[in-house]
């Protein structure tokens, strides 16, 4: 199995996954594979306008992107996917198009089989076990929040640790404890932006210049770096 979970596309200042596409790069590799996009989470702009943003940036370092939308059978075009990547928007249109495509099978079953992974925002959500711990509007509603479950714990990606000046209501690690108690034995790990979880097989690396945020029921969240081993992730707790 091989993921590459990005918390966000844009680090301020800086241009469209400028500061991940070297990750990508080596991700991929030197293989020159066609990558199959996802692009529901989009919501103000088109599927076809989603498809030329990404494609402008993996062209790149050589790859090349087709987006799942001009397929007329999406669960074909997974089975036959070299590569799979998903791009962020809104967690709950991504998941309600995903689920109402019947790909969760299909996805999981082409990544357990080898078939790299990279999703970011939104895409990094759906990698989880369910779409709980985004930060998204319910703009719209899928029939269920289960996601594609390729890893057993939860990514809050975008992690902020304090709220904005002025601002009183609930901080993220609140709302994470939330969650956290009313599923204990479900690790959350909360990324920073410009973080992102590179997970090969049995071994999960942070990579990034910030630490992720760890949080599991009846211990304090705690912090973990680029030289922590994560793999301990991967490992149910109930």
């Amino acid at each position: 199995m091989k993921l590459l979970l990005i918390s966000n596309s844009t680090n301020a200042g800086e241009g469209y996954l400028e500061h991940a596409f070297p990750h990508i790069k080596s991700f991929l590799g030197s293989k020159q594979a066609e990558i199959l996009f996802i692009p529901y989470a989009a919501v103000t702009f088109s599927y076809d306008e989603y498809e030329k943003k990404v494609s402008q940036k993996f062209i790149e370092g050589g790859y090349q992107i087709k987006s799942i939308h001009h397929f007329t059978d999406p669960v074909a075009a997974i089975k036959k996917a070299e590569v799979i990547a998903i791009g962020g928007g809104n967690t709950w249109k991504l998941l309600k198009m995903i689920r109402e495509n019947k790909l969760i099978e299909p996805v999981r079953e082409k990544v357990f089989s080898g078939t790299p992974y990279i999703g970011w925002s939104a895409g990094a959500n759906v990698a989880c076990p369910t779409i709980r711990t985004t930060n998204d509007m319910p703009i719209t509603e899928p029939d269920s929040f289960e996601a594609f479950c390729l890893i057993p714990f939860q990514i809050n990606p975008h992690y902020l640790d304090v709220n904005p000046e002025g601002f009183a209501g609930e901080t993220r690690e609140q709302r994470i404890r939330e969650f956290i108690e009313l599923n204990p034995g479900i690790y959350v790990a909360g990324l920073r932006e410009g973080t992102m979880l590179l997970i090969e097989g049995k071994n999960v690396k942070l990579i990034g210049p910030k630490s992720a945020r760890i949080f599991i029921k009846n211990a304090e969240p705690f912090e973990a770096g680029n030289n922590d081993d994560l793999s301990f992730l991967l490992q149910k707790n109930i």
